[in-house]
């Protein structure tokens, strides 16, 4: 039984890798996707790691980030809200839930909306305003199932759907994630995971705003609404792969380092370090640095990468039946205001 279920694991692998590389990687369209809501990362946690948590994300934690984790969730019940700042004053909203379904499995049920303030409404007539605003709606609803294959690997997988409204237009679509994680490979403390996010079909806008008022050429009609038919976009789907290590040097310090190849259809290869430190299970200090070799200079010969370095702490509190957690990132940017991430965790 136990061969049987290795056997289906390493099948899971090597297909959710099949579709990433089918689906994701495409270097000669970057910059190309849209929904990039998706891509944005959320907890405090795993952005002051970086992208190499998806190895050991646990908990409503890992639905971002590695579906697969979610069944590492000990607590009957886990929740998760974190609030970001993010580029231009763009707020990011996030809460993740996870609850344990006995034998079944893990579910996990998260929402993320992203909000862009008032935006001024131009026109031809009006370039610079004609008194009014709007706030762009994007809002992303996912559910999670998640399930320990063996007492080292789990997989689970997500179905998101997204929504995005701007004034009289919309665009809906579906989202598919897949991960898996494999505990103590070869050596205590060797974690493996593979994960592909993002995989669906392309999104389109429609609505009364596509309508534009014109005459034909020839003059023999008068004026009427045409439909201007918007071109569709691709999902910013992902492939990634990660490997990491936790080293625990007594019954109050330990130590994990994680690392992540991430392959995309929106920007260049990206590659990505991370660690943190725990002391008594109890305070943490994280840090991370992500880079794409890769991505081209911009006119002054600078990286035209946006991002580099995370950093961040938390700090894990239990308080009778419940178990707390507070946790700070902070992820710089290049050429913008750097993001301040706040998360609290509740499990019980």
């Amino acid at each position: 039984m136990k061969n049987k279920t290795m056997r289906m694991a390493a099948w899971l692998m090597i297909l959710v890798t099949v579709a990433a590389v089918a689906f994701a990687s495409n270097p000669d369209r970057v910059g190309t996707s849209g929904a990039q809501e998706l891509s944005i990362p959320v907890g405090a946690r795993g952005i002051a790691i970086g992208g190499s948590y998806m190895v050991f994300a646990t908990g409503a934690d890992a639905i971002y980030y590695n579906p697969a984790g979610l069944a590492s969730q000990t607590a009957s019940v886990e929740a998760l809200v974190s609030s970001m700042n993010y580029i231009a004053d763009i707020g990011v909203m996030y809460g993740a839930l996870g609850v344990k379904a006995g034998d079944f499995g893990t579910l996990g049920f998260s929402i993320k909306s992203v909000n862009f303030g008032s935006i001024p409404v131009t026109t031809v007539d009006f370039p610079d305003g004609n008194g009014q605003v709007y706030s762009p709606t994007y809002i992303t609803l996912s559910g999670t199932f998640a399930k320990a294959l063996t007492d080292r690997i789990s997989f689970g997988f997500t179905v998101s759907l997204v929504s995005e409204r701007i004034l009289q237009m919309s665009a809906n679509g579906v989202a598919f994630n897949a991960g898996l994680q494999y505990h103590n490979l070869a050596v205590q403390g060797l974690d493996l995971a593979v994960a592909v996010k993002n995989i669906g079909p392309s999104m389109t806008f429609t609505g009364s705003d596509l309508l534009t008022n014109a005459s034909a050429a020839t003059g023999q009609r008068g004026s009427q609404n045409y439909s201007v038919n918007a071109a569709s976009f691709d999902l910013p789907s992902l492939m990634e792969i990660g490997v990491s290590y936790t080293r625990k040097f007594d019954e109050t310090n330990a130590i994990s380092l994680g690392g992540l190849f991430r392959n995309n259809n929106y920007l260049e290869d990206e590659y990505n370090v991370g660690a943190e430190y725990a002391f008594s299970n109890t305070f943490f200090l994280r840090g991370g640095y992500t880079f794409s070799p890769q991505a081209s200079n911009d006119p002054t010969g600078a990286g035209s990468y946006l991002y580099d370095y995370t950093f961040g702490a938390g700090i894990h509190y239990p308080v009778g039946d419940v178990d707390l957690s507070l946790d700070y990132a902070y992820r710089h940017l290049k050429y913008f205001t750097p993001s301040n991430v706040i998360s609290l965790r509740v499990a019980f």
